[in-house]
């Protein structure tokens, strides 16, 4: 009996050794990737990158565009994530998976489709109407790169919100309700509330997620400097001229944002991308 339990344990210490391994392997990946961008370049050559006018113009723009859309992935995943979370209808299954497609489609072709959709009737429609009362259009402007953001971030605070509404526990809402609330009285003082923390998660995700948005942006934007250049499409644009310091440097500012969203969010002890 006592060889049959050293045994297993002997087992069970290479089981989670191997697991372990493969943990340490993947966080030595991310870390090196991390170091090698970092002794890269130097702190001049940060500099030097800064004071380029097309990459100033392109760190306002990308911080602004993400955080528009932030706030519009906010706005639509809160009620969407509620009602996918709290009630049942036909075809649910359907429309969760549609949910779902921005986060599975290749960037390029999300891109691809705005810009098909935009060349319609539909879309060359709401394009005119955008001209008349805001004076631009939509297609290579700067709107356009807030859509083209929201099409995928808003995908990922949506899955973020349905879960956090999931964990709640419906039996509030029904004790608000008994005692006289309605439904929509019952959610925006006593479930909002208390997810707050999911809305602060989702909405850092949708952030960092705008702020690295590439492909769809690409396609559906352009890459016209000191116009729709946002900070991925710098890094690609100093790359194809040949500036490697640049890109990187530009990368690094890519890497601390994205990295002050996940402190930010642990800080507040919320569970970002989650």
């Amino acid at each position: 009996m006592n060889a049959l339990r050293a045994g297993r344990r002997t087992g069970d210490r290479i089981f989670f050794a191997t697991l372990t391994c493969f943990g340490i392997g993947y966080i030595l990946l991310i870390l090196g990737m991390l170091l090698a961008d970092a002794s890269f370049t130097t702190p001049a050559a940060l500099r030097a990158a800064l004071d380029k006018p097309e990459i100033r113009h392109a760190f306002g723009l990308s911080f602004i565009t993400a955080t528009i859309t932030a706030i519009l992935s906010i706005w639509f995943a809160v009620p969407i994530g509620y009602l996918m979370a709290r009630r049942n209808f036909p075809g649910k299954a359907l429309v969760d998976a549609v949910f779902d497609i921005p986060i599975v489609l290749p960037p390029m072709v999300i891109g691809l489709s705005l810009l098909i959709l935009f060349q319609t009737d539909m879309g060359q429609h709401m394009e005119r109407w955008s001209t008349e009362l805001f004076g631009v259009g939509i297609t290579y402007e700067v709107p356009s790169i807030v859509l083209a953001q929201f099409a995928v971030s808003c995908a990922f605070a949506v899955r973020t919100l349905r879960v956090t509404f999931e964990q709640m526990d419906p039996r509030c809402e029904a004790v608000a309700c008994t005692l006289g609330c309605s439904s929509r009285q019952a959610f925006w003082h006593v479930v909002l509330p208390a997810a707050w923390k999911g809305v602060l998660s989702a909405g850092l995700l949708a952030l960092a997620r705008a702020l690295g948005e590439f492909g769809p942006v690409l396609v559906f934007s352009g890459a016209t400097r000191m116009k729709t250049e946002v900070l991925p499409s710098t890094v690609f644009l100093e790359l194809s001229v040949g500036d490697l310091e640049a890109a990187v440097a530009v990368s690094l500012l890519l890497v601390t944002a994205a990295v002050g969203c996940l402190v930010l969010g642990r800080l507040l002890g919320l569970r970002v991308g989650r």
